[in-house]
């Protein structure tokens, strides 16, 4: 394996994350066990990530804390959490390693079969549109890829993180990283179940809204509701919706919607099998919006590991944009501007 190969060789390293008043040689191996330990905040799961036992890797990460004359960790009998001096060094290294893994992995599997454990981070609603349909033909094309998905709705540090890539909506991503869209864009439609209207009017233009409870969504990030704005007549209308719920997700929209709590406005994508299934149907049927697409991101790389080659090219395909009249038949959704008033 990869890490057994790195870790009998004590390759020297002679600068290490700024810090300049190393006294001897600091060897690759110590920096792999530091790196492990930092990223999982777990002394004893990093040894078993790299094949030592615990006090193996106690004894490596004391020993490049004297050769640094620095504190890398705090540690109690409860939790591990890295010192200032060691934030900066993970920093520093994380990405270098994480390159030395993809390259020897490269020449160790070759570029032809594409292997490892490939770790990507993205929200449930990335992951419901774009990947989960998608999932068993890519282990039928790649059978020695495996996949680790962490769902996450905070915009996380990939590379501090571990991960290979992120997929987000929009593609404002940080200099080093690289973004390339999945899918097209991403249209809102207004959504509710049948039994919702049961002893209630259907809406028959966006401003009567107003009058229905309409489940919000909070975003997980920056703590502000989002707006419901519809394209109309080429201009951008906001509407300032009630409802008695709020949550935090798209997912919980749907379902909230399914049960009958309100009304939702939701990418047509995520609720395709609720609209197809007829448990949700779609209302104000000229009017929607237009969101950016996902896009995934991954830092930017000489060498980019051939599984998240693999992975990238496969589901850039899997998801290439449908003409428009393939999506208003597929999932019943038209063009906002097809039809306003």
């Amino acid at each position: 394996m990869i890490k057994n190969a790195i870790n009998t060789d004590l390759l020297p390293i002679l600068a290490v994350g700024g810090i300049t008043s190393a006294p001897t040689t600091i060897h690759l191996p110590g920096l792999m066990a530091f790196e492990a330990a930092a990223r999982l905040l777990n002394f004893a799961k990093a040894a078993a990530e790299l094949g030592v036992t615990p006090t193996a890797m106690s004894r490596t990460i004391k020993i490049l804390e004297a050769q640094l004359s620095v504190r890398l960790f705090n540690r109690t009998t409860r939790s591990v959490g890295l010192t200032e001096a060691g934030i900066a060094l993970n920093a520093s290294i994380a990405p270098a390693l994480a390159s030395i893994r993809g390259a020897l992995a490269q020449v160790s599997h070759g570029a032809d079969r594409p292997s490892g454990l490939l770790r990507i981070n993205l929200s449930y609603v990335a992951y419901r549109i774009l990947v989960e349909p998608h999932i068993d033909a890519f282990f039928a094309a790649f059978p020695a890829i495996n996949l680790e998905i962490s769902l996450d709705n905070q915009l996380s540090d990939i590379v501090s993180a571990g991960f290979d890539a992120g997929i987000r909506l929009g593609r404002k991503v940080q200099n080093d990283m690289v973004a390339v869209q999945l899918g097209g864009l991403q249209q809102r439609v207004v959504l509710a179940a049948p039994d919702y209207f049961r002893e209630r009017s259907r809406p028959e233009r966006i401003e009567d809204l107003l009058g229905h409870d309409c489940i919000r969504q909070r975003y997980s990030f920056g703590g502000r509701l989002f707006d419901w704005k519809f394209q109309v007549a080429g201009q951008m209308v906001h509407i300032d919706v009630q409802g008695r719920l709020i949550v935090d997700d798209m997912h919980s929209v749907v379902d909230s919607a399914v049960r009958g709590a309100g009304i939702a406005f939701v990418y047509a994508d995520f609720a395709r099998q609720e609209i197809a299934a007829g448990s949700l149907v779609r209302i104000l049927t000229d009017d929607g919006a237009t969101d950016d697409a996902f896009h995934i991101y991954y830092p930017h790389r000489s060498q980019m590991p051939g599984k998240l080659r693999a992975f990238v090219d496969f589901m850039r395909e899997a998801n290439r944009p449908a003409s428009l009249e393939q999506r208003g038949s597929k999932s019943g959704v038209r063009s906002s501007g097809t039809a306003a008033r």
